[in-house]
């Protein structure tokens, strides 16, 4: 296992197809470990890159 961090459009592509593989691996296997630091990266590249409207703060209509 070696977790870095996503810092390209490549990286994240390639994360999100290793997190498919190992995504139902069993809890407490190196493969759940791996998933689990994977969707830490990943979340952290989509909220950098792909930012949520703050629906609170949003004037409405």
């Amino acid at each position: 296992m070696n977790i870095q961090l996503i810092k390209t459009e490549d990286d994240y592509n390639l994360a999100l197809k290793r997190l498919e593989v190992i995504f139902d691996a069993p809890i407490g296997t190196t493969e759940s470990d791996e998933a689990d630091e994977l969707v830490i990266v990943i979340d952290e590249y989509e909220q950098t890159h792909y930012p949520m409207e703050d629906k609170e703060n949003k004037p409405s209509p």
